[in-house]
């Protein structure tokens, strides 16, 4: 099969998956069908690949690495309560909320027009995106495996278990916040201030955050090891990415400044997403 056909049928598949999530979004009034599938996709994507070029280490490799990725993130969606046994039903994300409270979005046609263009068919466009490295590496398939793939192989490792170290910590500290769990010694000013301060968090304002974009950044570089081109097409995944979780975390921290007084001075001093730089970014 031809790279061509091949992201035909990639485009084919996010299509037809974007419109499914918007009508049931607006048909459940929940808009967290694209967040059931986020970690799924990719997958999607890396198996029709590999299947496609079976022969392929590098392609092989980088399936590996995605599905790790999915199942773990999958998981963490399943256990704050994002699925369901009927498929469009679980907790939806409380900023899809918070947004429908913005008066731009309060009319039923601006909060449809948003899910059908933002929610539904941009971030499914979005994921494809930061998969198509798995293009690249089709393309070039008989490239054989080196050293740049070796590292970005143990770096898209190393950021998946960062983000699960922040994941875990972040889900014990609201269980403990929710009475849930018994409360300890490791969150013990977190669950003062009510929100998190400690583990991963002491360092950046949002752990697991930088470390899906580092995840995906490493994940551009198999790319770059497969054509020898250290810029290529495949840059606008990550990068709109980036642009995704700043605007992301923006927003999430806005809610959080109008719920936690000391949140403002964490904020001040802590950095976003890169330890030991920009310490009054705001």
């Amino acid at each position: 099969m031809g790279v061509v056909q091949l992201f035909n049928i990639w485009i084919n598949i996010m299509f037809f998956t974007a419109l499914g999530c918007f009508i049931i979004g607006e048909l459940t009034q929940n808009y967290s069908q694209v967040d059931k599938i986020w970690s799924i996709m990719p997958i999607v994507y890396s198996l029709i690949t590999f299947a496609s070029i079976p022969t392929s280490p590098r392609i092989l490799l980088m399936t590996i690495l995605v599905a790790l990725w999915g199942i773990r993130l999958s998981y963490n969606f399943y256990r704050k309560g994002g699925y369901n046994i009927i498929p469009w039903k679980g907790e939806e994300d409380y900023r899809w909320g918070k947004l429908r409270e913005n008066p731009l979005l309060k009319k039923r046609y601006q909060i449809m027009l948003f899910n059908l263009v933002f929610i539904s068919f941009y971030q499914h466009l979005l994921i494809m995106l930061f998969s198509t490295p798995l293009l690249i590496a089709a393309q070039y398939a008989d490239i054989e495996l080196n050293t740049t793939d070796y590292l970005a192989a143990s770096f898209m490792f190393l950021f998946i278990l960062i983000e699960t170290i922040s994941d875990n910590q972040l889900y014990k500290f609201h269980l403990q916040k929710k009475g849930k769990l018994p409360p300890d010694q490791k969150f013990k000013q977190s669950l003062v201030k009510g929100f998190m301060n400690e583990g991963f968090w002491k360092y950046v304002r949002h752990p697991n955050f930088a470390a899906e974009q580092a995840t995906w950044v490493s994940f551009y570089f198999f790319g770059v090891a497969a054509s020898g081109d250290w810029i290529n097409w495949t840059l606008f995944g990550p990068v709109l990415l980036i642009f995704l979780f700043a605007g992301s975390s923006s927003f999430t921290e806005s809610i959080s400044m109008s719920k936690y007084p000391d949140y403002a001075n964490y904020r001040a001093n802590i950095p976003r997403f890169i330890p030991f730089r920009f310490k009054k970014d705001k």
